[in-house]
């Protein structure tokens, strides 16, 4: 099992104290961001700064690039000053389905091949729903042969704007219906399509119990990992999507149990019935907390 992200901070590409620090932070990736958080006059000191922090990286957190949409202007300048010096890899925002990481896929390609790096190592991460066509776009990409896809996380900000919505938001704070339709969307795309589900960002980051609610139940949800938008939620986020102790022990005596009794169907672990979904849960625990570790 490939390395599951479990957090991933975004950091202004243009921000020297930020980028400082950033290494400092324990995530176990960074998303440097070209996108909407460098505006249009700096994008050429966000992409050099970016460009240094690869060059002089130090940090054990994998570096990920957040790009301009593959429609803007500044999407060649990201790629050839970034893919060089080769990121983990690259989130793509505003895409409107996989045939956009394709296309993107083969950009990374020609540039691996021009400048002797290794051939799919640079992975490519999608927030697949900022737009309408892109939701109706999710079930695609299992059927779609992507093999530099990491992972898919989701985003509700841009959708709300493309689909005209005034809020994306309940009278309780929470995401109201269309959005959490869209979110189970992802990760079942995501599911089907054996990649990383990775959920989105927590916006209020003083809130540290609401983080740490919508944390937990995400990964009980299924999903992996999620974004961050802030130092100060990395250590819960990495807490929230890491196996207990609890459910280690739990996920080892599953499988010891099946492994006593290899001819067994259903097996007795802590005086409960246990079948063969759950020997496959406990395995999936026991990956993913391996996956966690240093």
């Amino acid at each position: 099992m490939s390395k599951v992200l479990r957090s991933l901070l975004f950091v202004p590409a243009d921000s020297e104290k930020k980028l400082a620090k950033a290494g400092m932070r324990g995530a176990d990736a960074l998303l440097i961001d070209l996108e909407d958080s460098v505006l249009p006059a700096r994008k050429d000191v966000g992409r050099a700064m970016c460009a240094d922090f690869l060059k002089t990286n130090n940090t054990n957190s994998q570096i990920w690039v957040r790009i301009n949409p593959l429609d803007t202007a500044y999407l060649e300048d990201d790629l050839e000053t970034i893919i060089p010096l080769n990121p983990a890899g690259i989130m793509l925002p505003k895409p409107d389905g996989p045939v956009d990481i394709e296309t993107l896929g083969l950009k990374i390609e020609k540039l691996e091949r021009q400048h002797g790096l290794p051939a799919g190592k640079i992975k490519i991460l999608p927030v697949a729903t900022e737009t309408a066509r892109a939701v109706m776009s999710l079930s695609l990409y299992p059927r779609t042969y992507l093999p530099r896809l990491l992972g898919m996380t989701w985003g509700a900000e841009d959708l709300a704007t493309d689909v005209g919505a005034l809020t994306n938001k309940d009278k309780n704070g929470d995401f109201s219906f269309t959005y959490q339709m869209v979110r189970s969307q992802t990760l079942l795309a995501a599911k089907t399509a054996g990649v990383q589900a990775i959920d989105t960002l927590y916006d209020n980051f003083r809130d540290k119990d609401g983080l740490r609610k919508r944390a937990k139940a995400a990964f009980a949800e299924g999903f992996t990992g999620m974004l961050a938008i802030h130092p100060a939620q990395v250590e819960i986020i990495n807490q929230c999507f890491t196996p207990t102790e609890a459910q280690v022990r739990h996920a080892q005596a599953v499988i010891k149990a099946f492994a006593d009794d290899p001819s067994a169907g259903v097996v007795a672990v802590n005086g409960k019935m246990t079948d063969i979904p759950h020997l496959k849960q406990a395995q999936n625990i026991l990956a993913l907390f391996e996956s966690t570790q240093p």
